[in-house]
């Protein structure tokens, strides 16, 4: 079963007010500051938990967190013994490893040598690709992005692969629960690559299935001036660079290279902070990246 998405973890929590006033926002008309601290803290829960229907139940009702975590790892068991079905095609070991290191990859070119440096390409791809069709891992493919489509520029050896919810992210982390409730330093809560695995799962489970695209990024390597940018999406004929930062700070350097070498007009900062604006970048909140997938809908 596919996890819900935020705003669906929200509808299920029973925040249907505080789903409307999300939807009115924007980067011209931010939310009121009590707003934007509760989804926050809505946000926060969600990066621990995921979006799998059984655990969000779970916390409705129970409002227990550990025993939420205990149900993923029930669930991970579970998938793990699934592996079987494919040991015709793939050793059950060898998805396991795949699956693990795309959680300590996460955010990172994957590299094949990163799961097994001794072993040879060809059974990684294979456990790689399985796992892409039963809906486990998104690929996230390096584009040029020199124009429209984006995937008529993807470099097909370079990708990033992300799993399918981020409660199962966190929890083949290994992330201590207790630090992570009690800590207010939010790079903490969003370590592991956490926000970027967030945004692209949010990407993909808010748009319509009719109109449901590959999700692209940029990397630069250059001597002396690399620059990546984490997320490369289509507004109408436009192309928007989105950078994702764990806090309410960062530089936007790579932003910047990037929107200058395309002679962009727009770019997009996802973070912890409110809605705004600051000259050709628009930030919005972590907790609300449907509304950049609806503004993407309406351009087209």
């Amino acid at each position: 079963m596919y996890p819900m998405s935020f705003h669906e973890f929200l509808l299920a929590s029973g925040e249907e007010k505080l789903c409307t006033v999300l939807r009115q926002a924007n980067p011209e008309n931010p939310l009121d500051t009590p707003f934007h601290i509760k989804l926050n803290e809505y946000y926060r829960i969600y990066q621990l938990i995921g979006g799998m229907p059984a655990v969000v139940q779970t916390y409705v009702k129970e409002k227990n967190l550990s025993e939420c975590q205990k149900l993923l790892d029930d669930i991970l068991t579970t998938l793990r013994d699934d592996f079987a079905k494919y040991k015709k095609r793939v050793s059950v070991t060898r998805l396991g490893e795949v699956f693990d290191s795309i959680v300590f990859q996460a955010g990172n070119k994957f590299k094949y040598s990163n799961v097994d440096s001794h072993s040879s390409s060809h059974s990684i791809k294979e456990a790689l690709h399985l796992l892409i069709l039963a809906g486990l891992a998104h690929k996230i493919h390096h584009t040029s992005a020199r124009g429209l489509p984006l995937g008529a520029q993807v470099n097909p050896k370079k990708f990033k692969v992300s799993l399918y919810d981020v409660g199962m992210h966190q929890r083949l982390l290994g992330l201590d629960l207790k630090q992570q409730l009690l800590s207010e330093d939010l790079k903490i809560v969003n370590r592991g690559n956490l926000a970027e695995v967030f945004v692209g799962l949010e990407f993909i489970n808010n748009a319509p299935p009719t109109t449901r695209h590959p999700l692209y990024y940029w990397h630069r390597e250059k001597r002396g001036s690399s620059a990546e940018v984490d997320f490369v999406i289509q507004q109408g004929d436009q192309i928007v660079p989105v950078e994702v930062k764990a806090g309410t700070k960062g530089q936007m350097r790579s932003m910047y290279i990037f929107m200058k070498e395309r002679n962009l007009k727009k770019g997009v900062r996802v973070s912890m902070e409110n809605f705004s604006k600051y000259g050709k970048i628009v930030s919005f909140p972590l907790y609300a990246v449907k509304n950049i997938v609806t503004d993407m809908i309406s351009l087209n």
